[in-house]
């Protein structure tokens, strides 16, 4: 797929983001075609440059895996000249993507009121820790802190030990998603109105997203939801079971597979047990019937039962680790992982495809400030002082 079939092909994007969720908002964009630049701060640029180790070339893998296809220019938000010129450029673009500190680009007039003022057509996107609304609306945060803040930690960990938060940055890469879907959105609007619109997200309202079915499960029991570890509060048998040597997920989700599952573990009454009926009873007496069923699983190898219950059309999985993903026939068939050129790292495409093809990494990750003269030299207002 070339660049110029992309979706987004002939949208012109300016990112003034840091670490990780405003810059995958622009970075989806950028993978569906957009025209990326990216704003940073001369000399030491966006801070997940310095976000390892691991580096790779001197750039940490964060900000190489966020910010490949885009161009980097270095302005000085200090520099009153600099701010002006920001401005103009602004004037001609499609969207604008930011995630600094609340309230900053509004003291240095490059707010929502004033950019979409300047600019009617402009998408404008905020990302924020809390939402643009509410007492702590400038308050800053990260990752952990909302995780914590908003209820995930409380449904994460083993239940009889501490609570966790989820592994990955589940809060910023969503709320990544949003944006990029929020500014598609407003783009499509736009078609039709010819006017632009302010899009608003957070970490917290993602957070609150994720959360939507606990929370309206909350909404009726009053009871907070039980920790179950590798287990769904709501599903049985829904969990990892041990096996002699390892773990394997068992998702028998509903009646026909619960069925599947006893008739494979040579104890066919269990289907017959009133206790075990529906997924109701099951959630019910899943203390009672969850460690019989581990205590089977414990007799054979994961192959022996991943390779039996596959056989059944039960849906099941070994817990791979990195490697053994990696190693996987499917993960190459689908061709997730793509090179960035010039830089001999592999990253994780965009997860979406057309027409049956993924739109591809363009280029690599860009030094702060790489493309400062060559955006200058190609816009109608020059920027005084600039510089590689």
């Amino acid at each position: 797929m070339q660049a110029a079939n992309l979706p987004l092909s002939g949208i012109r994007v300016v990112e003034m983001g840091q670490n990780i969720a405003g810059p995958y908002a622009s970075e989806i964009l950028s993978s569906l075609g957009a025209h990326v630049v990216k704003i940073e701060r001369p000399e030491t640029g966006d801070d997940a440059r310095g976000w390892g180790p691991p580096f790779w070339q001197g750039t940490a893998t964060t900000f190489q895996a966020m910010n490949h296809g885009k161009k980097s220019i270095a302005l000085d938000v200090k520099n009153p000249e600099h701010i002006l010129w920001l401005k103009h450029y602004l004037s001609e673009a499609d969207v604008f993507v930011q995630n600094m500190r609340p309230g900053l680009l509004d003291e240095l007039g490059l707010g929502s009121v004033q950019m979409c003022a300047l600019n009617p057509r402009l998408v404008y996107c905020s990302l924020t820790a809390f939402g643009h609304k509410g007492p702590k609306k400038l308050d800053p945060g990260y990752e952990p802190m909302i995780q914590a803040f908003a209820g995930l930690f409380s449904v994460n960990g083993d239940a009889n030990g501490p609570t966790s938060r989820v592994g990955m940055q589940v809060l910023d890469l969503g709320t990544g998603i949003w944006s990029a879907l929020g500014c598609i959105a407003a783009l499509f609007q736009r078609q039709q109105s010819g006017k632009g619109c302010v899009v608003d997200t957070s970490l917290f309202e993602t957070a609150m997203g994720w959360l939507q079915v606990m929370m309206a499960g909350y909404q009726v029991t009053q009871k907070q939801p039980t920790r179950h570890r590798s287990g769904n509060p709501n599903v049985v048998v829904f969990q990892a079971l041990p096996t002699s040597d390892g773990e394997v997920v068992v998702a028998a989700a509903n009646d026909r597979l619960f069925v599947k599952l006893v008739t494979a573990l040579g104890r066919e009454e269990w289907a017959l047990d009133p206790m075990y009926a529906s997924n109701a009873l099951r959630v019910k007496n899943k203390a009672t019937i969850i460690p019989e069923m581990e205590a089977i699983f414990r007799t054979q190898t994961t192959d022996h039962w991943n390779e039996l219950l596959e056989s059944l059309g039960i849906p099941c999985a070994p817990i791979h680790n990195f490697e053994q993903v990696m190693a996987q026939p499917q993960t190459h068939e689908i061709g997730i992982f793509q090179s960035i050129p010039d830089l001999d790292l592999k990253v994780v495409g965009l997860p979406v495809s057309f027409d049956g093809l993924r739109p591809p990494v363009v280029h690599r990750a860009p030094t702060v400030g790489e493309h400062t003269q060559e955006i200058c030299n190609n816009f109608s207002i020059q920027l005084d002082g600039a510089s590689k």
